[in-house]
């Protein structure tokens, strides 16, 4: 028993020696639990992001502003009636100006109300046929117009009582062989102290939006796919450059490995003995990395445009913009990595831990548009998200090129900076 002991005490000790496998062990599980929990926290009992729409309400009557009311009133909906400031002079969304916000990605879903609403927002019987409202729908996230129709049934209940109640009344008045006069005018009455505001009326507000279905529900919903009708395989470019990307990290943080190998071998130091200075070996290194992820990326989108009808061939400029721009950023990062690290076992531990960090921050093995805002901003501090970015500008919302110069600025300046890092420690070896 005592042997027993002493093998399993040497193997904790050596446990706690071997950073690498500690990490590997106990901090990357708890990491990704802790980021993982925070993206699904509560979500059985509160929203975990607001669902940014903007409204268009072309009625402008009494029963469209009620409604529009209570969908601003939601906590599960971020609702804007003009672009900008709320509260600052300027005009209100048109339908085209709303539709471009989806286009471009500023909202998720944009609702139009359109004119005559007011008279027929609310149909009981299979004869009427209520004005239905227009959803324009950015599908990259399909759970938004589901949510959003969900909530809109909502709101309608508990919004507009008075319009359920009339075309209630109206179905009747057809069914039961037609109200008498005094009955109508009681009616009216009553439906006219329901629509008299009051100070202290509230709209009903819960926490927890309700799941549509799609169907129209009270109120008749057409929606319509902005960006995605026009697609044959939508969700592939996300997962190409999600993994992608992800992959091109591990590729180039292992490559970069081979400096530590030099360094322990001592072939960096016969290297350094001719010529070749420690930056021209760091450039000559990050164009190799650099061409090897550009070929892994070209690989891994052609294989999706053969195989599941990823539109590939009508983006290559854009493609090749931000495949070079991906690929040195991540090269320059395996190289940083490298030269921080002072063995290869510790390079897999850091490497590991950072990668996979910003792989589910930045969206690359979760929809960044499914987690919370606070998540969102927190996912702009890694590279992943800024190159998922640019690729879903190029071949989901088909920006033109100059488009995605936000993100192609980001991640050459986080790869020069990345490189400058690099180029610092490794004046150890110099030294050495």
């Amino acid at each position: 028993m005592s042997l027993i002991l002493a093998v399993a005490k040497n193997r904790l000790l050596n446990l706690r020696r071997d950073r690498a496998a500690f990490v590997l062990a106990f901090v990357l599980p708890v990491a990704f639990f802790t980021i993982f929990a925070a993206i699904f926290a509560g979500s059985g009992r509160a929203p975990t992001r607001r669902i940014p729409v903007v409204v268009v309400d072309e009625d402008g009557s009494d029963v469209s502003r009620r409604l529009v009311a209570g969908l601003r009133a939601e906590a599960g909906l971020s609702v804007g009636l003009k672009p900008g400031d709320e509260n600052a002079p300027g005009p209100s969304y048109t339908e085209a100006t709303a539709e471009e916000a989806v286009r471009k990605g500023d909202v998720s879903i944009a609702l139009v109300i359109p004119k005559g609403f007011g008279e027929r927002p609310i149909a009981f019987g299979p004869g009427e046929t209520p004005v239905s409202l227009r959803m324009l729908a950015d599908t990259a996230d399909p759970v938004a117009p589901q949510v959003v129709n969900g909530i809109l049934q909502k709101v309608a209940m508990t919004s507009l009582p008075a319009a359920m109640a009339r075309s209630g009344l109206a179905e009747v008045d057809r069914w039961s062989g037609g109200l008498t006069a005094e009955q109508k005018a009681r009616m009216e009455a009553a439906l006219a102290e329901i629509d008299r505001p009051r100070s202290s009326d509230a709209v009903p507000s819960d926490s927890t939006p309700a799941r549509g279905s799609g169907r129209s529900g009270l109120v008749a919903v057409e929606t319509k796919d902005v960006l995605g009708q026009t697609k044959k395989n939508p969700t592939v470019t996300f997962y190409a450059a999600g993994l992608g990307v992800m992959f091109l990290l591990f590729s180039a943080t292992g490559a970069g490995g081979a400096l530590i190998e030099e360094a322990e071998s001592g072939t960096l130091d016969r290297i350094l003995a001719t010529r070749v200075s420690m930056t021209r070996l760091l450039l000559g290194k990050l164009l190799y990395l650099a061409g090897v992820g550009v070929a892994q990326l070209t690989l891994m989108f052609v294989w999706g445009a053969v195989f599941f009808g990823l539109e590939l061939w009508t983006h290559v400029p854009g493609f090749l913009v931000m495949t070079l721009a991906t690929a040195l950023v991540s090269s320059a990062f395996g190289l940083m990595l490298a030269s921080v690290c002072r063995s290869r076992m510790q390079l897999v531990a850091v490497a590991n831990l950072s990668i996979l960090l910003m792989s589910a921050l930045g969206g690359s093995l979760f929809p960044r548009f499914l987690m919370s805002e606070k998540l969102q901003k927190i996912g702009l501090v890694t590279l992943n998200a800024w190159a998922l970015d640019g690729f879903q500008k190029i071949f989901w919302r088909g920006e033109p090129l100059w488009a995605i110069w936000p993100q192609v600025a980001v991640l050459l300046g986080l790869g020069l900076a990345f490189f400058l890092v690099a180029r610092r420690i490794a004046e150890r070896w110099e030294a050495a």
